[in-house]
């Protein structure tokens, strides 16, 4: 079981898990079930104890299983540098290892996919791009790690090279094209450049852009209608500053168009003076599927990050009063669909990408989510323990508190 970046992560061939039964997991809808899993699906879903193992057996009494999260607006090739002395550090073995460890850091939180923008041209050129490639093919078997290849300029004679290096990105194994228009001094043309990449190569598009401006958010939005392979905008927290009925036209469009928005609850990833968030209410109110990720993990612009998908679905359910049902499709199914991966049920036959998390209802997992088995292809692939103890006292003996002893098999016993 992999606890840091330091251990050697398995080779590509990897065999995806087969014959795990997870036993006495309680589903949202308070079914107390047993789940058999093989060959990275879910075989079987049956009442607690009406299933035999055909491998190994993991007890998971007191805790919730839920579909796995997925973090879909990462930065890997700057997560991790906060306290870089200077200015962020780009050798790409700097950036591999810290591309790897931010994966590992939020496979633990349970994101087992991760959508990450990675910065070309520049100084960067396509190093990056290649270190943070690098980084996915040593976590397969682990975390499904997807790049978009974000250039800073794509038009006139500077955004010739930046085009150039966007196409080569691509080619190299960048899954995405995007970027943030919003920097270039022609953002139509920017957004463009990018739609015709991503139909020469039946790519997705992840746009990154502030949409402080509704009209060009508006053209974005019809510009980008048409294009099959799926468009995402984030996180739009310029949007959230307008008045409603300046942002509505805009919203509108999106909605029209299909595109999805994944808005940063914990706030931008450009800096401190860009923390705000998409008008979340806003938008679903107008039918715009809303995916939530992390954004910035621990670098300049926030250098407490924390890249956990449950904290995101924690802070749309307490800051934007949605309900926890909704705030965690926002970190799962919907993020999925954004991602372009399949949908996962604690079914028979979906996908065995799975979160357990101590506790019995899905609010009080988003509010304390401390210990977490993470299953990816059907074999566990990360676990956190966390265990609270009290002094002894009147109160506690009075009240018959529930306690749990650092002997407690993991999986039962009381909370933590």
């Amino acid at each position: 079981m992999p606890h840091s970046s330091s251990q050697q992560p398995p080779s590509p061939d990897v065999p995806e898990g087969s014959g795990l039964l997870l036993s006495g997991a309680r589903l949202p809808d308070g079914r107390t079930v047993d789940v058999r899993l093989g060959n990275g699906r879910i075989e079987a879903v049956g009442t607690a104890g009406s299933l035999t193992a055909h491998g190994s057996r993991l007890d998971l009494t007191g805790c919730l299983l839920l579909p796995a999260p997925v973090e879909p607006h990462a930065h890997a090739d700057t997560a991790l540098s906060a306290d870089c002395e200077g200015p962020v550090p780009y050798d790409p073995e700097d950036v591999q290892r810290r591309a790897t460890e931010s994966a590992l850091l939020q496979l633990g939180h349970g994101a087992t996919a991760l959508r990450s923008h990675v910065r070309i041209g520049d100084m960067e050129g396509l190093g990056s791009m290649e270190a943070v490639l690098q980084a996915r093919r040593s976590l397969v078997g682990l975390a499904d790690l997807r790049t978009v290849a974000m250039p800073r300029l794509l038009t006139g004679l500077a955004g010739a090279d930046g085009l150039a290096m966007l196409r080569d990105a691509v080619k190299m194994g960048a899954s995405v094209v995007g970027g943030c228009p919003d920097l270039d001094p022609d953002p139509t043309g920017y957004v463009e450049a990018v739609l015709e990449v991503a139909a020469e190569h039946g790519c997705p598009v992840d746009l990154h852009t502030d949409g402080a401006d509704p009209a060009r958010l508006g053209r974005l939005a019809a510009a980008v209608g048409g294009l099959r392979a799926g468009v995402t905008v984030g996180p739009l927290g310029g949007l959230s500053r307008l008045p409603e009925e300046a942002a509505r036209p805009a919203v509108d469009r999106l909605a029209a168009a299909g595109v999805t928005v994944t808005c940063l609850p914990q706030g931008g990833c450009a800096g401190v003076d860009e923390r705000a968030v998409a008008p979340v209410r806003l938008l679903r109110a107008a039918g715009v599927p809303i995916a939530a990720g992390s954004g910035a993990l621990r670098d300049v612009s926030n250098p407490v990050g924390r890249g956990d998908p449950l904290e995101a679905a924690y802070l749309l359910a307490s800051r934007y009063g949605m309900r926890p049902e909704d705030a965690y499709e926002a970190v799962s199914s919907t993020a999925r669909a954004a991602l372009g991966l399949p949908e996962v049920r604690v079914e028979a036959g979906f996908p065995a990408e799975l979160l357990a998390v101590r506790g019995d209802r899905l609010a009080g997992v988003l509010s304390l989510a401390y210990s977490r088995i993470v299953v990816h292809r059907g074999r566990v692939v990360a676990r956190t323990s966390a265990v609270r103890e009290y002094c002894d006292s009147a109160a506690a003996v009075a009240l018959d508190l529930p306690r749990q002893g650092r002997a407690a098999k993991y999986g039962g016993g009381g909370p933590a």
